[in-house]
């Protein structure tokens, strides 16, 4: 089963790295986290990648471009005239990756559209290149083969960020409590499984995934939920950055299985 990989957009929420790079290819821990999301789904045994690249597309290219070279031992002989390169040992992943430029300004159902080609008549996954997660995606790909549905989710809680008050008619406060987990609403946290029938539903570029095509899959009963309650962030922002970073330094990052 192939992964696909939304990494088109702009990141303007975290414009002290984006205006550099695709927010995907923003680094912690010295990698992108668009490589931390493929190791996720590699730990599993899914390593057939398609990345939806926009927005500085050419960096992620030139990335997976020099990353076999990177990560090996290397001989560089000149000695006869010439540019002889001997590879020693290499320590990359048994991955395929497909970067496909979708766009710069093509929606994320526009996007996903686009890679039809590359992906064929079969299910596939899809999240988004700025989040982690520590969901079981083997349980996940089970649970989507169970239902016989188009669409599973992966949903996760959006915790309360303040205190609950309990406000009467009178506008007085009856009660106050400090937030709770419980407190939370289920929100889509990607890790997406989908089958082709999918992209009937998405009709062009400026089909944004999240309404339209979401919106008629459960109108046609099409949309499934997978509950995480485990680990899931995204990284809209420096100080989102900063606190993976932190879970990365401290070795505590529950998405880092491998």
């Amino acid at each position: 089963m192939k992964v696909v990989i939304l990494a088109g957009g702009l990141g303007t929420r975290i414009s002290e790295e984006s205006q550099y790079k695709p927010k995907p290819m923003i680094e912690i821990g010295g990698k992108p986290i668009l490589w931390h999301i493929m190791k996720e789904y590699s730990y599993y045994g899914f390593n057939d990648f398609i990345i939806c690249a926009g927005y500085k597309q050419y960096v992620i290219k030139e990335w997976f471009a020099d990353y076999f070279l990177h990560n090996s031992d290397v001989t560089f002989d000149f000695t006869s005239g010439k540019n002889d390169m001997i590879i020693h040992e290499q320590h990359c992943e048994p991955w395929k990756v497909t970067v496909v430029d979708t766009g710069l300004n093509t929606m994320t159902g526009g996007r996903i559209k686009r890679i039809q080609k590359y992906v064929g008549n079969e299910p596939f996954m899809m999240t988004y290149g700025d989040g982690v997660c520590d969901v079981d995606i083997s349980k996940l790909a089970e649970f989507h083969k169970s239902h016989g549905k188009i669409a599973t989710l992966t949903a996760v809680m959006l915790e309360q960020q303040k205190g609950i008050l309990d406000i009467g008619g009178d506008n007085a406060v009856k009660s106050f409590r400090e937030k709770s987990h419980n407190d939370g609403a289920p929100i889509n946290a990607g890790y997406m499984v989908l089958n082709p029938e999918i992209f009937d539903y998405i009709e062009g570029d400026e089909t944004v995934f999240e309404r339209e095509p979401l919106e008629k899959l459960v109108a046609d009963g099409e949309l499934m939920s997978y509950m995480h309650k485990g680990f899931w962030q995204c990284m809209d922002t420096k100080r989102e950055m900063d606190m993976l970073e932190k879970y990365l330094k401290t070795n505590t990052a529950p998405w880092k299985k491998w």
